[in-house]
């Protein structure tokens, strides 16, 4: 085989530019590099395979990995497994999309950026905002994002968190609040919503936003509407981050009076892909539409007078003066914010309540049917989506051991990251759960304790 051959330049192209830099060889290039600095010798790799030997190599590497085709899921806990429409890979693989980079000229870019645009306008259909971006690189960062939102509408430097979001995103949040001196409060629990004598405690006038899940951490459903005025009354905003499958049923967070709307679009059309790329969702008021971080698309005419796009906000380093920019967000998710585009386009109105309708339904049968069971303990009482959280009489680790052995992937151990909820177990239910799952899960759960 050629040494040259996985390059796209052809012999001629080769003896041009060499001719232009004046050498006769590749070689030549490194001859400023003294010959004891050289590598002498074969490097310790294994020897080549062919292309049938290196898939198998591959395969049997995979195969290794227990996944969610052989095994049934009930793990949430910020990824979900939902069923993903084979239109969804079929339009995100067409070369025009699959490789286009970023559209810095409108002119030539006019398909993604129309992509952009429907992207932008499924969020605020979705949310109930006004006006999204053109999304971030996943749930956890446009939660940071918003954060710097926030301080810098409000001028204060303190944001409220409730304990009931995902403590991933929490810990990405502190990290963003490192950076820029904003400090960060926890408000506690109480049964899985967030506690609202610890809020009413530590919200006043030096809070510039307060930011909680809907559905939470623990699937529970916050009161947005009242969350909302209890954040106002003090001029702080209030920031939601949103499941977007939860919304094809629950009232809209704009509907709700939330400022800034988040969240992990995951779960629109994306596979979970062993943790990304993800895409993350960021939807405000016209309010706060310059302090957007990332881009925005807008729809314009052309000289003709044709439909056409345009970036028409870039408040970032790249484009305007340091100290004005409002993020150092350098991209978009544009593949993965397809896919979510296209998802729910096929899905429609319909389509997306009855997915979470099924999301609904299929947990609170999985509850009902485990709460019969002695050793289990249903944790809250609050109305949940479709995940939910149940406190076990035996230990959780050897516990979901024995359920991957039964070929289940369990529920997320809460006490890794909530100590105070030991042996308890946060378990997802989707639409990709059959009755007949629930019910073996049921059963295989209650011959281990």
């Amino acid at each position: 085989m050629n040494k040259f051959s996985y390059l796209p330049n052809t012999e001629a192209d080769r003896k041009a530019m060499l001719d232009t830099l004046g050498i006769d060889s590749v070689e030549a290039l490194f001859s400023d590099i003294p010959e004891k600095a050289r590598f002498q010798g074969e490097l310790n790799l294994p020897k080549r395979l062919s292309e049938m030997e290196l898939n198998r190599y591959f395969n049997r590497l995979a195969g290794k990995n227990d996944n969610l085709e052989d095994n049934l899921n009930f793990l949430g806990a910020g990824a979900y497994q939902h069923y993903i429409p084979s239109v969804v890979d079929a339009i995100i693989s067409r070369s025009e999309f699959f490789t286009a980079y970023t559209p810095y000229q409108p002119e030539i870019s006019q398909g993604v950026l129309q992509a952009i645009f429907e992207y932008q306008t499924v969020v605020c259909e979705l949310t109930g905002m006004e006006v999204a971006n053109a999304s971030l690189y996943d749930g956890p960062t446009a939660f940071g994002e918003a954060a710097y939102m926030s301080c810098a509408a409000t001028r204060r430097n303190k944001v409220l968190v409730a304990r009931s979001v995902n403590p991933e995103y929490r810990e990405v949040l502190k990290t963003y609040a490192y950076g820029q001196n904003i400090e960060v409060v926890e408000v506690g629990i109480e049964n899985g919503l967030i506690d609202l004598n610890d809020l009413a405690s530590k919200l006043d006038d030096t809070v510039a936003g307060l930011f909680v899940q809907y559905p939470n951490f623990f699937g529970s459903i916050e009161d947005l509407r009242n969350l909302a005025d209890l954040a106002h009354a003090q001029k702080a905003l209030f920031v939601v981050s949103v499941n977007p499958i939860a919304l094809g049923l629950l009232e809209t967070p704009g509907a709700c009076g939330a400022d800034i709307v988040v969240g992990e679009g995951q779960v629109l059309g994306n596979p979970i892909s062993y943790g990304g790329p993800y895409l993350g969702m960021l939807a405000t008021t016209k309010e706060q539409m310059r302090r957007i971080p990332g881009r925005v698309v807008g729809q314009t005419t052309d000289i003709d007078g044709r439909r056409a796009f345009v970036l028409t906000l870039q408040a970032r380093e790249q484009h305007i003066r340091r100290e004005k920019a409002t993020s150092n967000i350098c991209s978009n998710q544009a593949l993965n914010a397809l896919a979510a585009t296209v998802y729910v386009s096929y899905m429609g109105k319909q389509g997306m309540q009855a997915v979470a309708k099924q999301n609904l339904q299929k947990a609170h049968y999985a509850q009902k049917r485990l709460a019969a069971l002695p050793q289990v303990k249903v944790l809250f009482t609050a109305p949940f989506f479709n995940e939910f959280a149940i406190q076990l009489d035996a230990d959780l680790t050897y516990v979901n051991r024995q359920l991957l052995e039964a070929g289940i992937i369990g529920g997320y151990d809460l006490g890794t990251t909530y100590p105070e909820y030991e042996n308890c177990m946060l378990l997802a239910v989707t639409e990709l759960r059959t009755k007949e799952d629930i019910d073996l899960l049921v059963e295989r759960l209650e011959a281990i304790l």
